[in-house]
């Protein structure tokens, strides 16, 4: 039944392994959608899971298919832990994106685990997932998917701007939302902070007593996915082959690494939103809080950066996932053409009953 009320589960899981965030929100739709945050918690992972989550390209086909079992399992009981410890009784569907172990769609492949239908019965609720497959095989890069979202949710600013394990960005061009990978972010600064005991550069402190080497610095930027028109998309896969041993072939000090790599990161982004003069930025994703880099996105934009509430940066994809879920419901598009390049618009995900 299509109605302008909806109060929804929104998860999501991304590629910098902070955790499982969950959102439950109540949107409502007026002349335009607006939204509520009422409970939010991200769940972070065992030592265990990370391990696993962060090597899921180098498993084969029956290795993922088990791993995706327990996942899905897994992933149940932390939903469900959070409608319990949260008394959440009023629950129109569970919208969740699982976490991404497999994306080539140059390959016409991507892979989310935590997507199996028996989700749906074991919590006992109708869930709406798995919304990347459609638009890969709709010849579209199945990503980002969250620039629906700020079209209707966040039109007021110019840019947005997610820096979580990859940065990517989303703007109005001609009448049109579009949006893409900008480069890699968390992904590669928290697997140098790992190497050496912490889990993330706090504040980008570390890398803020580094040294840039600008002739890793040159190779990072002159690296072949930056001169591609978008829509484009980036995953694990390609940091693995194209970043990393480059990075690693320079043997240099973790702080001179992290300092170098938040230079390549804020000249890539920088060189996108400058395209627009003076327009209004919203930054969110754990990146929000890295200082270093913020401070060096407002040194190098002319641009006004606007980092909102602690739980709109934190939860903003897992809400907007909430939103896509919702969308599906209502059969509506909730996958841009213009963002993706697939073929259409489309109403993108499954929908599974409990």
């Amino acid at each position: 039944m299509i109605k302008n009320k909806y109060k929804v589960i929104g998860v999501m899981s991304g590629t910098s392994l902070d955790g499982v965030d969950i959102v439950y929100v109540a949107f409502e739709l007026d002349d335009v959608w607006r939204f509520r945050m009422i409970d939010f918690e991200t769940v972070s992972y065992s030592s265990d899971w990370e391990s696993i989550l962060s090597n899921l390209v180098s498993y084969n086909t029956t290795e993922l298919q088990r791993i995706d079992d327990h996942y899905t399992n897994y992933l149940s009981h932390i939903i469900k832990d959070f409608i319990n410890k949260n008394g959440i009784k009023d629950i129109d569907a569970i919208c969740s994106h699982g976490h991404t172990a497999l994306h080539q769609p140059d390959s016409g492949m991507t892979y989310q685990i935590g997507n199996q239908p028996i989700i749906a019965r074991l919590l006992n609720e109708t869930v709406v997932c798995d919304f990347r497959v459609q638009d890969v095989e709709l010849q579209g890069q199945g990503a980002p998917l969250v620039p629906i979202g700020d079209k209707l949710l966040f039109s007021e600013y110019d840019f947005c701007l997610n820096l979580g394990g990859f940065a990517n960005i989303s703007t109005e061009l001609n009448n049109k939302r579009i949006a893409y990978d900008v480069c890699p972010v968390n992904i590669v600064l928290n697997h140098y902070t790992k190497l050496i005991g912490f889990d993330y550069d706090d504040g980008g402190k570390m890398a803020a007593t580094g040294n840039v080497n600008n002739e890793l610095l040159d190779k990072l930027n002159d690296l072949a996915f930056y001169k591609e028109d978008c829509p484009k998309s980036l995953g694990l896969e390609w940091v693995n082959k194209n970043m990393l041993p480059l990075i690693d072939a320079f043997q240099l000090k973790t702080k001179d690494i992290l300092k170098t790599f938040v230079e390549h990161v804020a000249i890539q982004i920088v060189k996108e939103i400058n395209k627009k003069e003076h327009g209004s930025v919203l930054v969110t994703g754990g990146g929000a809080y890295n200082h270093y880099l913020i401070s060096k996105l407002k040194e190098y934009s002319q641009h006004h950066i606007i980092i909102p509430s602690n739980e709109v940066v934190e939860f903003k994809e897992a809400l907007i996932f909430g939103l896509l879920g919702v969308l599906k419901l209502r059969n509506e598009v909730n996958c841009l053409k213009s963002v993706t390049g697939a073929t259409k618009d489309h109403s993108s995900g499954k929908i599974f009953l409990p």
